[in-house]
Protein backbone atom coordinates (compact mmCIF):
# COMPACT_ATOMS: atom_id res chain seq x y z
CA UNK A 1 0.00 0.00 0.00
CA UNK A 2 2.72 2.07 0.78
CA UNK A 3 4.24 1.54 -2.60
CA UNK A 4 1.13 2.29 -4.24
CA UNK A 5 0.49 5.77 -2.49
CA UNK A 6 4.02 6.92 -3.46
CA UNK A 7 3.29 5.82 -7.36
CA UNK A 8 0.35 8.12 -7.00
CA UNK A 9 2.13 10.84 -5.57
CA UNK A 10 0.02 10.56 -2.54
CA UNK A 11 3.00 10.88 -0.54
CA UNK A 12 1.15 12.48 3.45
CA UNK A 13 -1.03 9.19 2.93
CA UNK A 14 1.91 6.66 2.08
CA UNK A 15 3.24 8.71 5.61
CA UNK A 16 0.44 7.97 7.62
CA UNK A 17 0.21 4.44 6.66
CA UNK A 18 4.38 3.95 7.07
CA UNK A 19 4.20 5.15 10.67
CA UNK A 20 1.51 2.72 11.28
CA UNK A 21 3.08 -0.58 9.93
CA UNK A 22 4.26 -2.66 12.97
CA UNK A 23 6.57 -4.91 10.66
CA UNK A 24 8.57 -2.59 8.24
CA UNK A 25 11.14 -3.84 6.11
CA UNK A 26 14.10 -2.50 3.97
CA UNK A 27 11.68 -2.20 1.11
CA UNK A 28 9.15 0.18 2.52
CA UNK A 29 11.65 2.07 4.53
CA UNK A 30 13.31 2.62 1.13
CA UNK A 31 9.90 3.38 -0.96
CA UNK A 32 8.90 5.95 2.22
CA UNK A 33 12.38 7.71 1.51
CA UNK A 34 11.84 7.38 -1.97
CA UNK A 35 8.59 9.21 -1.72
CA UNK A 36 9.92 11.84 0.68
CA UNK A 37 12.47 12.64 -1.52
CA UNK A 38 10.43 12.91 -4.68
CA UNK A 39 8.74 15.92 -2.61
CA UNK A 40 12.08 17.61 -2.54
CA UNK A 41 11.54 16.89 1.41
CA UNK A 42 15.15 16.55 1.75
CA UNK A 43 15.69 17.20 5.42
CA UNK A 44 12.68 14.71 6.26
CA UNK A 45 13.99 12.47 4.31
CA UNK A 46 17.84 12.45 6.02
CA UNK A 47 15.82 12.14 8.87
CA UNK A 48 14.09 9.17 7.76
CA UNK A 49 17.23 7.60 6.43
CA UNK A 50 19.30 8.06 9.98
CA UNK A 51 16.42 6.12 11.08
CA UNK A 52 16.78 2.98 8.83
CA UNK A 53 17.45 -0.14 10.63
CA UNK A 54 19.09 -1.20 7.34
CA UNK A 55 20.69 0.74 4.95
CA UNK A 56 21.54 -0.91 1.54
CA UNK A 57 23.05 0.30 -1.66
CA UNK A 58 19.59 1.64 -3.01
CA UNK A 59 18.40 3.45 -0.30
CA UNK A 60 21.83 4.85 -0.16
CA UNK A 61 21.81 5.81 -4.02
CA UNK A 62 17.97 7.45 -3.81
CA UNK A 63 19.70 10.01 0.15
CA UNK A 64 22.63 10.61 -2.60
CA UNK A 65 20.92 11.46 -5.69
CA UNK A 66 18.15 13.77 -3.47
CA UNK A 67 20.57 15.88 -1.92
CA UNK A 68 22.30 15.95 -6.07
CA UNK A 69 19.03 17.17 -6.83
CA UNK A 70 19.18 20.18 -4.61
CA UNK A 71 22.97 21.29 -5.21
CA UNK A 72 24.14 19.84 -1.62
CA UNK A 73 26.92 18.06 -2.59
CA UNK A 74 29.12 17.44 0.06
CA UNK A 75 26.25 15.48 2.11
CA UNK A 76 25.66 13.35 -1.09
CA UNK A 77 29.58 12.85 -1.36
CA UNK A 78 29.09 11.76 2.65
CA UNK A 79 27.05 9.27 2.26
CA UNK A 80 28.90 7.68 -1.20
CA UNK A 81 32.16 7.88 0.49
CA UNK A 82 30.72 5.80 3.74
CA UNK A 83 28.90 3.23 1.49
CA UNK A 84 29.97 -0.19 2.13
CA UNK A 85 29.43 -1.23 -1.60
CA UNK A 86 28.87 1.06 -4.54
CA UNK A 87 27.04 0.08 -7.65
CA UNK A 88 27.34 1.43 -11.21
CA UNK A 89 24.06 3.42 -10.41
CA UNK A 90 25.59 5.18 -7.28
CA UNK A 91 28.74 6.27 -8.97
CA UNK A 92 26.95 7.66 -11.79
CA UNK A 93 23.83 9.66 -9.87
CA UNK A 94 27.44 11.13 -7.97
CA UNK A 95 29.21 12.08 -10.78
CA UNK A 96 26.22 13.32 -12.51
CA UNK A 97 25.38 15.40 -9.18
CA UNK A 98 28.66 17.02 -10.11
CA UNK A 99 28.73 17.62 -13.44
CA UNK A 100 25.02 19.04 -13.05
CA UNK A 101 26.10 21.30 -10.46
CA UNK A 102 28.58 23.25 -12.54
CA UNK A 103 31.92 21.13 -10.81
CA UNK A 104 32.42 18.92 -13.94
CA UNK A 105 36.24 19.02 -12.42
CA UNK A 106 35.05 17.05 -9.18
CA UNK A 107 32.99 15.21 -11.72
CA UNK A 108 35.86 13.70 -13.90
CA UNK A 109 37.98 13.31 -11.17
CA UNK A 110 35.55 10.97 -9.42
CA UNK A 111 34.89 9.23 -12.99
CA UNK A 112 38.22 8.20 -13.42
CA UNK A 113 38.73 5.97 -10.47
CA UNK A 114 35.10 4.84 -11.30
CA UNK A 115 35.54 0.45 -11.12
CA UNK A 116 33.07 -0.07 -13.80
CA UNK A 117 34.29 2.23 -16.84
CA UNK A 118 37.22 0.10 -17.55
CA UNK A 119 37.53 -3.71 -17.83
CA UNK A 120 41.34 -2.89 -16.52
CA UNK A 121 40.37 -1.59 -13.27
CA UNK A 122 38.93 -5.49 -12.10
CA UNK A 123 35.14 -4.75 -13.04
CA UNK A 124 33.94 -6.27 -16.47
CA UNK A 125 31.89 -3.62 -17.90
CA UNK A 126 27.45 -5.10 -18.66
CA UNK A 127 25.21 -3.28 -20.19
CA UNK A 128 23.50 -0.91 -17.99
CA UNK A 129 27.26 -0.07 -16.95
CA UNK A 130 28.01 1.15 -20.44
CA UNK A 131 24.87 3.00 -20.65
CA UNK A 132 25.26 4.93 -17.62
CA UNK A 133 29.29 5.79 -18.57
CA UNK A 134 28.34 6.64 -22.12
CA UNK A 135 25.65 9.48 -20.57
CA UNK A 136 28.53 10.44 -18.35
CA UNK A 137 30.61 10.93 -21.29
CA UNK A 138 27.88 12.98 -22.98
CA UNK A 139 28.04 15.48 -19.89
CA UNK A 140 31.89 15.42 -19.66
CA UNK A 141 32.22 15.91 -23.51
CA UNK A 142 34.59 12.68 -23.12
CA UNK A 143 34.79 11.66 -26.56
CA UNK A 144 37.93 9.56 -26.47
CA UNK A 145 36.35 7.18 -23.62
CA UNK A 146 33.09 7.29 -25.52
CA UNK A 147 34.80 6.06 -28.58
CA UNK A 148 35.99 3.10 -26.60
CA UNK A 149 32.52 2.31 -24.97
CA UNK A 150 30.88 2.47 -28.70
CA UNK A 151 33.23 -0.13 -29.32
CA UNK A 152 32.94 -2.45 -26.67
CA UNK A 153 29.32 -2.12 -26.98
CA UNK A 154 29.77 -3.21 -30.95
CA UNK A 155 31.30 -6.40 -29.70
CA UNK A 156 28.81 -6.90 -27.60
CA UNK A 157 26.24 -6.79 -30.13
CA UNK A 158 24.14 -4.01 -28.30
CA UNK A 159 24.76 -1.63 -31.05
CA UNK A 160 21.58 -3.18 -32.35
CA UNK A 161 19.28 -1.62 -29.46
CA UNK A 162 17.61 1.29 -30.56
CA UNK A 163 18.15 3.10 -26.66
CA UNK A 164 21.50 1.95 -27.09
CA UNK A 165 21.76 3.75 -30.72
CA UNK A 166 19.86 7.24 -28.96
CA UNK A 167 22.44 7.52 -26.36
CA UNK A 168 25.28 7.46 -28.77
CA UNK A 169 23.63 9.77 -30.73
CA UNK A 170 23.18 11.69 -27.77
CA UNK A 171 26.52 11.15 -26.82
CA UNK A 172 28.54 12.04 -30.13
CA UNK A 173 26.10 15.23 -30.55
CA UNK A 174 27.08 16.22 -27.01
CA UNK A 175 31.12 16.22 -27.57
CA UNK A 176 30.60 17.74 -30.98
CA UNK A 177 31.46 15.11 -33.18
CA UNK A 178 27.90 15.64 -35.41
CA UNK A 179 29.10 13.68 -38.11
CA UNK A 180 29.39 10.50 -36.09
CA UNK A 181 26.11 10.89 -34.97
CA UNK A 182 24.55 11.00 -38.29
CA UNK A 183 26.34 7.88 -39.56
CA UNK A 184 25.29 6.21 -36.76
CA UNK A 185 21.55 7.55 -36.61
CA UNK A 186 21.91 6.59 -40.77
CA UNK A 187 23.06 3.19 -40.29
CA UNK A 188 20.28 1.53 -37.82
CA UNK A 189 16.69 0.74 -38.56
CA UNK A 190 13.99 1.15 -38.12
CA UNK A 191 14.36 4.61 -36.36
CA UNK A 192 11.46 5.26 -33.61
CA UNK A 193 11.06 8.50 -32.58
CA UNK A 194 13.60 9.38 -30.12
CA UNK A 195 16.14 8.83 -32.74
CA UNK A 196 14.69 11.29 -34.53
CA UNK A 197 14.41 13.88 -32.04
CA UNK A 198 18.20 13.45 -30.64
CA UNK A 199 19.29 13.86 -34.71
CA UNK A 200 16.72 17.24 -34.96
CA UNK A 201 17.96 18.38 -31.04
CA UNK A 202 21.89 17.66 -32.34
CA UNK A 203 21.40 19.78 -35.18
CA UNK A 204 19.40 22.24 -33.24
CA UNK A 205 22.41 22.42 -31.07
CA UNK A 206 25.23 23.11 -33.69
CA UNK A 207 23.14 26.08 -35.49
CA UNK A 208 22.26 24.01 -38.66
CA UNK A 209 18.98 24.59 -38.98
CA UNK A 210 18.50 23.37 -42.62
CA UNK A 211 19.68 20.35 -41.65
CA UNK A 212 17.08 20.10 -38.71
CA UNK A 213 14.35 20.78 -40.43
CA UNK A 214 15.44 18.34 -43.22
CA UNK A 215 15.38 15.82 -40.63
CA UNK A 216 11.79 16.83 -39.36
CA UNK A 217 10.68 17.08 -42.70
CA UNK A 218 11.96 13.35 -43.22
CA UNK A 219 10.49 12.33 -40.30
CA UNK A 220 7.10 13.30 -41.05
CA UNK A 221 7.08 11.63 -44.70
CA UNK A 222 7.78 8.38 -43.65
CA UNK A 223 5.09 8.33 -41.46
CA UNK A 224 5.71 9.34 -38.12
CA UNK A 225 4.46 11.16 -36.06
CA UNK A 226 6.46 14.23 -34.13
CA UNK A 227 5.98 14.27 -30.33
CA UNK A 228 5.78 17.40 -28.48
CA UNK A 229 9.91 16.77 -27.44
CA UNK A 230 10.46 17.17 -31.70
CA UNK A 231 8.75 20.30 -32.06
CA UNK A 232 10.91 21.38 -29.36
CA UNK A 233 14.20 20.58 -31.31
CA UNK A 234 13.14 22.14 -34.17
CA UNK A 235 11.50 25.31 -33.10
CA UNK A 236 14.91 25.74 -31.25
CA UNK A 237 16.75 25.15 -34.51
CA UNK A 238 14.40 28.00 -36.04
CA UNK A 239 15.19 30.11 -33.42
CA UNK A 240 19.10 29.54 -33.34
CA UNK A 241 18.76 30.48 -37.11
CA UNK A 242 16.64 33.19 -37.32
CA UNK A 243 14.06 30.72 -39.42
CA UNK A 244 11.17 33.15 -38.10
CA UNK A 245 8.46 32.29 -41.01
CA UNK A 246 9.55 28.26 -40.77
CA UNK A 247 9.25 28.70 -37.08
CA UNK A 248 5.78 30.14 -36.90
CA UNK A 249 4.17 27.73 -39.71
CA UNK A 250 5.57 24.92 -37.56
CA UNK A 251 3.89 26.29 -34.15
CA UNK A 252 1.13 26.65 -36.20
CA UNK A 253 0.72 23.43 -37.41
CA UNK A 254 1.42 22.06 -34.03
CA UNK A 255 -2.04 22.21 -33.11
CA UNK A 256 -4.01 22.39 -36.72
CA UNK A 257 -2.23 19.58 -38.14
CA UNK A 258 -0.28 17.54 -35.93
CA UNK A 259 -2.88 17.98 -33.15
CA UNK A 260 0.18 18.39 -30.19
CA UNK A 261 -1.38 21.08 -27.69
CA UNK A 262 1.65 23.58 -27.20
CA UNK A 263 3.43 23.54 -23.74
CA UNK A 264 5.31 26.07 -21.61
CA UNK A 265 8.35 25.06 -23.30
CA UNK A 266 7.14 25.59 -26.96
CA UNK A 267 5.94 29.19 -26.00
CA UNK A 268 9.61 29.67 -24.39
CA UNK A 269 10.87 28.48 -28.03
CA UNK A 270 9.01 31.11 -30.03
CA UNK A 271 9.58 33.55 -27.48
CA UNK A 272 13.33 33.58 -27.87
CA UNK A 273 12.59 32.94 -31.59
CA UNK A 274 10.75 36.45 -32.07
CA UNK A 275 13.18 38.40 -29.21
CA UNK A 276 16.29 36.60 -31.21
CA UNK A 277 15.17 38.27 -34.27
CA UNK A 278 14.44 41.70 -33.10
CA UNK A 279 10.90 41.52 -32.29
CA UNK A 280 10.77 42.00 -28.39
CA UNK A 281 7.33 43.54 -28.66
CA UNK A 282 5.89 40.95 -30.44
CA UNK A 283 7.70 38.18 -27.86
CA UNK A 284 6.00 39.73 -25.11
CA UNK A 285 2.92 39.88 -26.75
CA UNK A 286 2.99 36.56 -27.06
CA UNK A 287 3.85 35.99 -23.63
CA UNK A 288 0.37 38.03 -22.58
CA UNK A 289 -1.67 35.39 -25.08
CA UNK A 290 -0.11 32.30 -23.38
CA UNK A 291 -2.99 30.43 -22.17
CA UNK A 292 -0.38 29.03 -19.08
CA UNK A 293 1.03 31.13 -16.48
CA UNK A 294 4.81 31.86 -17.80
CA UNK A 295 7.51 30.16 -16.37
CA UNK A 296 11.26 31.01 -15.58
CA UNK A 297 12.07 29.61 -18.79
CA UNK A 298 10.26 31.71 -21.01
CA UNK A 299 11.10 35.49 -18.66
CA UNK A 300 14.30 33.91 -19.31
CA UNK A 301 14.11 33.68 -22.86
CA UNK A 302 12.83 37.07 -23.08
CA UNK A 303 15.53 38.45 -20.77
CA UNK A 304 18.28 37.15 -23.23
CA UNK A 305 16.71 38.94 -26.20
CA UNK A 306 16.28 42.19 -24.27
CA UNK A 307 20.79 41.40 -23.56
CA UNK A 308 20.99 41.16 -27.02
CA UNK A 309 18.95 44.03 -28.29
CA UNK A 310 19.71 46.56 -25.61
CA UNK A 311 16.07 46.86 -24.29
CA UNK A 312 16.37 48.09 -20.81
CA UNK A 313 12.55 48.97 -20.27
CA UNK A 314 11.47 45.11 -21.33
CA UNK A 315 14.46 43.71 -19.27
CA UNK A 316 13.81 45.04 -16.22
CA UNK A 317 10.08 43.83 -16.45
CA UNK A 318 11.33 40.42 -17.28
CA UNK A 319 13.95 40.37 -14.50
CA UNK A 320 11.62 41.22 -11.60
CA UNK A 321 9.27 38.08 -12.91
CA UNK A 322 12.09 35.98 -12.96
CA UNK A 323 13.15 37.13 -9.38
CA UNK A 324 10.01 36.34 -8.33
CA UNK A 325 9.88 32.73 -9.50
CA UNK A 326 13.53 31.91 -9.09
CA UNK A 327 15.03 34.21 -6.27
CA UNK A 328 18.57 32.39 -5.73
CA UNK A 329 18.96 31.86 -9.42
CA UNK A 330 21.93 34.32 -10.22
CA UNK A 331 21.05 33.90 -14.14
CA UNK A 332 18.68 37.46 -13.91
CA UNK A 333 21.10 39.52 -11.62
CA UNK A 334 23.83 38.89 -14.14
CA UNK A 335 21.94 39.51 -17.61
CA UNK A 336 20.61 42.82 -15.85
CA UNK A 337 24.28 43.67 -14.93
CA UNK A 338 25.32 42.87 -18.25
CA UNK A 339 22.44 45.40 -19.84
CA UNK A 340 23.76 47.90 -17.33
CA UNK A 341 27.16 47.70 -17.50
CA UNK A 342 26.95 48.24 -21.41
CA UNK A 343 25.35 51.39 -20.97
CA UNK A 344 27.63 52.57 -18.27
CA UNK A 345 25.24 52.55 -15.51
CA UNK A 346 27.92 51.17 -12.78
CA UNK A 347 25.98 52.55 -9.84
CA UNK A 348 23.00 49.86 -11.17
CA UNK A 349 25.44 47.02 -11.61
CA UNK A 350 26.92 48.03 -7.76
CA UNK A 351 23.22 47.80 -6.61
CA UNK A 352 22.38 44.47 -8.03
CA UNK A 353 25.41 43.28 -6.60
CA UNK A 354 24.44 44.22 -3.42
CA UNK A 355 21.36 42.69 -4.04
CA UNK A 356 22.96 39.16 -4.51
CA UNK A 357 25.23 39.18 -1.67
CA UNK A 358 22.41 39.79 0.73
CA UNK A 359 20.49 36.95 -0.54
CA UNK A 360 23.27 35.22 -1.09
CA UNK A 361 22.97 34.43 -4.42
CA UNK A 362 25.82 33.03 -5.97
CA UNK A 363 27.52 33.09 -9.58
CA UNK A 364 28.72 30.06 -11.18
CA UNK A 365 32.32 30.50 -11.97
CA UNK A 366 33.09 30.30 -15.36
CA UNK A 367 35.19 27.30 -16.25
CA UNK A 368 36.24 25.59 -19.50
CA UNK A 369 38.19 22.29 -20.39
CA UNK A 370 39.05 20.18 -23.23
CA UNK A 371 40.15 16.25 -23.64
CA UNK A 372 43.93 15.65 -24.38
CA UNK A 373 45.29 12.07 -24.70
CA UNK A 374 41.85 10.92 -22.88
CA UNK A 375 42.73 13.50 -19.62
CA UNK A 376 40.65 16.20 -19.70
CA UNK A 377 42.34 19.50 -18.35
CA UNK A 378 40.27 22.75 -16.41
CA UNK A 379 40.70 26.19 -16.59
CA UNK A 380 38.94 29.12 -14.31
CA UNK A 381 38.53 32.53 -15.77
CA UNK A 382 41.77 34.60 -14.47
CA UNK A 383 44.95 32.77 -15.24
CA UNK A 384 46.18 29.21 -15.37
CA UNK A 385 48.80 29.39 -13.01
CA UNK A 386 46.50 26.08 -11.59
CA UNK A 387 48.21 24.44 -15.14
CA UNK A 388 51.35 22.28 -14.79
CA UNK A 389 51.95 23.80 -18.00
CA UNK A 390 51.07 27.83 -17.04
CA UNK A 391 54.21 29.01 -19.00
CA UNK A 392 53.54 27.62 -22.30
CA UNK A 393 50.08 28.74 -22.14
CA UNK A 394 50.98 32.17 -21.50
CA UNK A 395 53.46 32.49 -24.23
CA UNK A 396 51.01 30.71 -26.51
CA UNK A 397 48.68 33.18 -25.50
CA UNK A 398 51.28 36.24 -25.88
CA UNK A 399 51.81 34.51 -29.50
CA UNK A 400 48.17 34.90 -30.36
CA UNK A 401 47.50 38.16 -29.24
CA UNK A 402 50.09 39.64 -31.86
CA UNK A 403 48.66 37.92 -34.12
CA UNK A 404 45.44 38.83 -33.45
CA UNK A 405 46.68 42.71 -33.72
CA UNK A 406 48.23 41.59 -36.95
CA UNK A 407 44.79 40.59 -38.18
CA UNK A 408 43.36 43.86 -36.92
CA UNK A 409 41.46 42.57 -34.05
CA UNK A 410 40.13 45.06 -31.46
CA UNK A 411 38.50 44.08 -27.70
CA UNK A 412 35.45 44.71 -26.52
CA UNK A 413 36.16 45.71 -22.79
CA UNK A 414 31.67 46.21 -22.92
CA UNK A 415 31.65 42.52 -21.97
CA UNK A 416 33.89 43.17 -18.49
CA UNK A 417 31.37 43.73 -16.22
CA UNK A 418 33.37 45.88 -13.60
CA UNK A 419 34.26 49.54 -13.29
CA UNK A 420 38.02 49.36 -13.70
CA UNK A 421 40.29 51.14 -16.37
CA UNK A 422 40.52 50.10 -20.11
CA UNK A 423 44.06 48.17 -19.45
CA UNK A 424 42.22 46.16 -15.89
CA UNK A 425 39.88 45.04 -18.62
CA UNK A 426 41.74 44.02 -21.67
CA UNK A 427 43.94 41.61 -19.27
CA UNK A 428 40.58 40.30 -18.17
CA UNK A 429 39.59 39.51 -21.65
CA UNK A 430 42.64 38.05 -22.13
CA UNK A 431 42.15 35.17 -19.25
CA UNK A 432 38.85 34.27 -20.17
CA UNK A 433 38.71 30.23 -19.47
CA UNK A 434 37.97 29.78 -23.31
CA UNK A 435 40.53 31.29 -24.35
CA UNK A 436 43.38 29.47 -21.94
CA UNK A 437 41.59 26.19 -23.01
CA UNK A 438 42.05 27.03 -26.66
CA UNK A 439 45.81 28.36 -26.26
CA UNK A 440 46.40 24.77 -24.83
CA UNK A 441 44.11 22.77 -27.62
CA UNK A 442 46.99 24.71 -29.72
CA UNK A 443 49.64 23.78 -27.86
CA UNK A 444 48.33 19.74 -27.68
CA UNK A 445 46.01 18.65 -30.16
CA UNK A 446 47.29 17.89 -33.37
CA UNK A 447 46.85 19.24 -36.78
CA UNK A 448 44.18 18.07 -38.18
CA UNK A 449 42.35 17.17 -35.19
CA UNK A 450 39.51 19.88 -34.63
CA UNK A 451 39.99 21.41 -30.97
CA UNK A 452 37.27 20.62 -28.97
CA UNK A 453 36.15 22.86 -25.66
CA UNK A 454 33.85 23.06 -23.75
CA UNK A 455 32.44 25.36 -21.53
CA UNK A 456 29.73 25.36 -18.51
CA UNK A 457 28.58 29.34 -19.21
CA UNK A 458 27.95 31.10 -22.41
CA UNK A 459 30.59 32.32 -24.09
CA UNK A 460 31.02 36.08 -24.21
CA UNK A 461 31.21 37.83 -27.10
CA UNK A 462 34.41 38.98 -27.27
CA UNK A 463 35.80 35.93 -27.05
CA UNK A 464 33.28 34.63 -29.66
CA UNK A 465 34.95 37.31 -31.89
CA UNK A 466 38.57 36.46 -30.77
CA UNK A 467 38.18 32.76 -31.37
CA UNK A 468 36.63 33.46 -34.96
CA UNK A 469 39.64 35.09 -35.64
CA UNK A 470 42.40 32.65 -34.09
CA UNK A 471 40.98 30.14 -36.22
CA UNK A 472 41.85 32.21 -39.42
CA UNK A 473 45.34 32.96 -37.90
CA UNK A 474 46.42 29.69 -36.89
CA UNK A 475 44.13 27.47 -39.33
CA UNK A 476 42.81 25.02 -37.34
CA UNK A 477 39.01 24.26 -36.93
CA UNK A 478 37.88 25.10 -33.10
CA UNK A 479 34.72 23.81 -31.78
CA UNK A 480 33.87 25.23 -28.35
CA UNK A 481 30.59 24.01 -26.76
CA UNK A 482 29.43 26.31 -23.78
CA UNK A 483 25.68 26.22 -21.84
CA UNK A 484 23.43 27.22 -24.89
CA UNK A 485 24.78 25.59 -28.57
CA UNK A 486 27.52 24.90 -30.39
CA UNK A 487 29.99 27.26 -31.94
CA UNK A 488 32.40 25.96 -35.22
CA UNK A 489 35.02 27.90 -35.86
CA UNK A 490 36.99 27.67 -39.34
CA UNK A 491 38.46 30.06 -41.76
CA UNK A 492 37.26 33.31 -40.14
CA UNK A 493 33.40 32.14 -39.83
CA UNK A 494 31.36 30.31 -37.33
CA UNK A 495 28.50 28.20 -37.41
CA UNK A 496 26.11 30.22 -36.05
CA UNK A 497 27.23 32.97 -38.51
CA UNK A 498 26.78 35.55 -35.59
CA UNK A 499 23.34 34.86 -34.57
CA UNK A 500 23.80 33.53 -31.41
Amino acid sequence: MVRGYVQEGMISEAESLFWQMPEKNVVSWTVMLGGLIQERRIDDARRLFDEMPEKDVVARTNMINGYCQEGRLAEAREIFDEMPRRNVISWTTMICGYTQNQQVDVGRKLFEVMPEKNERKGVRPYYPSLISILSVCASLASLDLGREIHGQLVRSHFDHDVYVVSVLITMYVKCGNLVKAKMVFDNFAPKDVVMWNSMITGYAQHGLGEEALQIFHDMCSVGLAPDDITFIGVLSACSYTGKVKEGREIFEAMKSKFLVEPRTEHYACMVDLLGRAGQVDEAMDLIGKMPVEADAIVWGSLLGACRTHMRLDMAEVAAKKLLLLEPNNSGPYILLSNIYATKGRWRDVAELRNNMRERSVSKSPGCSWLEVEKKVHMFTGGDSTGHPEHPKILRMLERLGGLLREAGYSPDSTFVLHDVDEEEKLHSLRYHSERLAVAYGLLKVPEPTPIRVMKNLRVCGDCHSAIKLIAKVTGREIILRDAHRFHHFKDDLCSCRDYW
